[in-house]
């Protein structure tokens, strides 16, 4: 699998991650991650932060132990603009809001988060940029970073992120579902779809480094452009 490489300088590399591949190694170790393919290239590297597997976007690792040092206080103290998007199922009743609500392991599901009192602090600005038919194209800012932190919040709104299989809807978005009177190709068998993964982006990350601005971009992938187009041409 070829690296797309967003940044690089001899302190950090910046990767634009693809859908479905793991940012770091789970326990189980069988499944090739994004850590791997980099300390094939680079020898030792240093894990920052992380995206879901299912999360495609911008993610940062540290080629040495200053900078993982350095740049991990940076994270956590939310010195790093984060800025997210994605698809969500209706419309947010607000065009612009901050979710403020904890976030905690689920007690009994390995791998699930829930929201509650008992949690730690978790905090999500989001603006809706478009309304598309029964979907929105959201922005998000998160504030802090917890684990499932955006598709926890959009659940909690009522929105969830399209293609969610922990806490929304797996199915993937079909054509079929946008656009009115569809007919399927005398050719195919089924549907292909649209989109069979988390409607979830990491756009971009910034932050101050050596007093320099770091801006680090990563385009929408061609699924989630895809998606967009169709439903403007058909919501």
């Amino acid at each position: 699998m070829k690296l797309d490489i967003i940044f690089e300088n001899e302190y950090f590399v910046a990767i634009h991650k693809p859908s479905g591949l793991l940012s770091i190694p789970d326990r189980m170790g069988k499944e090739l991650s994004l850590k791997d393919l980099l300390k094939d290239k680079y020898g030792n590297i240093y894990t920052v932060h992380r995206l879901d597997k299912d999360t495609s976007g911008v993610i940062v690792f540290a080629k040495d132990e200053d900078t993982h040092r350095t740049l991990s206080q940076l994270f956590e103290a939310r010195e790093v603009q984060k800025i997210y998007h994605g698809l969500v199922y209706g419309i947010p009743v607000h065009s612009t809001g901050t979710v403020d609500v904890p976030i905690f392991p689920h007690p009994g599901k390995n791998g699930l988060m829930v929201t509650g009192h008992k949690g730690k602090p978790a905090i999500t600005d989001y603006t809706v940029l478009e309304s598309l038919g029964k979907y929105a194209w959201m922005q998000f800012q998160i504030h802090t970073g917890r684990t499932h932190q955006i598709r926890l919040h959009m659940k909690y709104l009522g929105h969830s992120i399209v293609g969610d299989a922990l806490y929304g809807n797996p199915a993937p978005l079909l054509l079929s579902t946008i656009k009115k009177n569809f007919k399927l190709a005398k050719a195919a068998d089924e549907e292909k779809p649209l989109l069979n993964r988390l409607a979830l982006h990491a756009s971009e990350l910034s932050f101050n480094w050596h007093q320099q601005p770091i801006q680090l971009v990563a385009p929408l992938p061609k699924d989630l452009r895809a998606v967009l187009q169709q439903l403007h041409k058909w919501h």
